[in-house]
């Protein structure tokens, strides 16, 4: 069953998504917040499918602790089904972080380049960290907030990636705190499996961290203390034997 339902939801997210991609370019003239709310239809669409097809259920842990304000949300990475939940739900704009060359991907590429996130040039090295703090100031100052996966690339469940300073770096320059979040996507949402298993996916929303008067390693490190930490209660079954 696992396999069938797994093989309908990729057919549902490939017939759906060429036809969706071009909507996107229809309303390309329409204001940025609009273009968002239509654009998003489509990754909150593919939840719910997901839901439907998979089993993947999720509950939210913490959402009351979300601030009323400007922040950098730095999530666990275990799938790619918190990259469409944070989008789809958050209660604010999201703006992830990623390579350029996502854009290149047909389709998937138009919807993500006309929501104006922060797309870097890894080749420019320093320089492109500075583009980071150029634009993460003005998507925070428009109310919107940035995403930043601390480890970088999905993880397996149970293991930990190397936490990156970058996150924190960001929040220290534009004086906003990071919201640590643990998500366990993956015991449903495997990384690098087309099979996806029924479950239930936990996103845990920590306390948001203040940055001010912090270097980086010291605001990364918390922020990788507390998920680790959250995740060894997500799913402890996972850690019995790594944290002997």
């Amino acid at each position: 069953m696992a396999a069938l339902g797994s093989l309908l939801f990729a057919l549902v997210m490939l017939i759906t998504v060429i036809p969706y991609a071009f909507l996107t370019l229809l309303w390309s003239p329409l204001p940025l917040h609009w273009r968002y709310k239509l654009t998003v239809g489509w990754p909150k669409a593919m939840l719910w499918v997901g839901r439907w097809c998979c089993g993947m259920r999720w509950t939210c842990k913490g959402w009351d602790k979300l601030p009323d304000g400007p922040a950098i949300i730095m999530p666990k990475h275990q799938s790619t089904w918190e990259t469409f939940f944070l989008i789809a739900y958050m209660p604010r704009e999201a703006v992830f972080v990623f390579k350029r060359e996502l854009l290149w991907i047909p389709f998937f590429g138009w919807g993500l380049g006309l929501l104006r996130m922060i797309h870097i040039d890894r080749s420019k090295g320093a320089d492109a960290f500075e583009h980071v703090v150029r634009q993460g100031a003005e998507k925070l100052a428009q109310g919107r907030w940035i995403v930043m996966f601390p480890e970088g690339t999905r993880t397996e469940p149970g293991s930990e990636g190397r936490y990156k300073t970058g996150g924190a770096r960001l929040a220290l320059r534009t004086g906003v705190p990071v919201v640590p979040i643990a998500v366990n996507s993956g015991e449903c949402w495997p990384k690098g499996a087309w099979i996806k298993r029924p479950g239930l996916i936990t996103v845990s929303i920590g306390d948001p961290i203040p940055s001010e008067g912090k270097r980086p390693e010291t605001l990364t490190e918390e922020v990788r203390l507390w998920i680790e930490a959250e995740m060894r209660i997500l799913n402890p079954e996972r850690y019995h034997n790594t944290d002997r």
